[in-house]
């Protein structure tokens, strides 16, 4: 998507100076202006990124104690609707923005920027009892794509000795969710397009958990937060995009080798929301304390590259950047 053109810089120049001379004078150590900026601050949308706002939410309002960080979780697609008719300062976002919400922002004169704030490995999920370690993504676009006639394990090209005829129970994200869209472009190759007959758990990836935990021959595709709090109610699978098994993890998220389901997760801020001083040194602070805020969320950090690339975008809003 191509960037928008900011008029601010002038503004936000002033009000990040601002931050950063009240900050020299606060002790706690831990950035972002100390008790030096107040307001509410109104993000909304991805249940996936939610978690991850809402931890830096947490350690930012520790430090700022004047602020309120509100954290909604309407969906990737809900949380647009409300962000481009000027309801919310952040909208969490599990994909890039559509075509039609560029222009339902534009409509609401909604000026914005997409900003990366972490990864995540979008991990398909079975019962621990269950015997398969691996999946291809051939195998698993025959299981979930639109008209898929596959009702059981032995139904699918390559399992039958692995698993034999037992019933395959599906649990999913629901379509407003943006783990929903993430998920049919890359493994059925069309945003949107899914088979129709699986359980719809809406936004609520712990049902999915639940589902799978309960069910021997259950299987759903859930964030990988949700992989690590569970423990051993689910095994994640391997997936085999075409080079071999690759289990998610944050090394082959951060290399790159988890293909096709590593994906980043971003935020998207407001022109309007970034003339405040509180929205500044809140987006500063997600960025500088992204390895805290990811660990203590069970996400997968930015690397260096992401990093550097993410906060120089934040510093070119906020005019401090060339």
């Amino acid at each position: 998507m191509t960037s928008k053109k900011w008029l601010i810089f002038p503004v936000l120049a002033v009000l990040a100076l601002g931050v950063v001379a009240c900050g020299d004078d606060d002790d706690d150590g831990n950035g972002g202006g100390g008790d030096s900026v107040s307001g509410t601050i109104r993000a909304d949308g991805s249940s996936t990124v939610a978690p991850l706002t809402e931890t830096a939410a947490e350690l930012f309002q520790g430090a700022n104690r004047d602020v309120r960080v509100t954290v909604g979780t309407s969906g990737t697609s809900g949380g647009f609707e409300k962000f481009c008719n000027g309801e919310t300062d952040i909208s969490d976002a599990s994909r890039p923005i559509k075509e039609e919400e560029v222009t339902a922002c534009q409509e609401g004169g909604v000026e914005y920027e997409e900003v990366q704030v972490a990864n995540d490995a979008l991990s398909v999920v079975v019962n621990p009892d269950n015997p398969l370690e691996c999946i291809t993504t051939d195998q698993l676009k025959a299981i979930w794509n639109k008209g898929s006639e596959v009702d059981s394990w032995a139904d699918v090209e390559g399992l039958e000795a692995d698993i034999g005829d037992e019933e395959l129970t599906l649990f999913g994200a629901g379509s407003d969710s943006g783990t929903y869209d993430y998920w049919t472009e890359a493994i059925n190759g069309e945003e949107g397009v899914i088979r129709t007959d699986y359980n719809s758990i809406g936004e609520d990836d712990n049902a999915a958990v639940n589902g799978v935990a309960g069910d021997e021959w259950a299987m759903a595709f859930i964030p990988y937060s949700f992989v690590t709090e569970a423990g051993d109610q689910v095994k994640a699978l391997q997936v085999d995009g075409g080079d071999g098994c690759v289990e998610p993890s944050v090394e082959t998220v951060q290399d790159g080798s988890y293909k096709p389901l590593g994906r980043p997760l971003f935020i998207y801020p407001s022109a309007e929301a970034l003339q405040r001083a509180e929205v500044v040194a809140f987006i500063e602070f997600y960025l500088e304390n992204q390895e805290e805020i990811t660990t203590q969320a069970s996400y997968i950090p930015m690397n260096d590259e992401q990093l550097a690339e993410a906060q120089d975008k934040v510093a070119t809003l906020a005019g401090q950047g060339s």
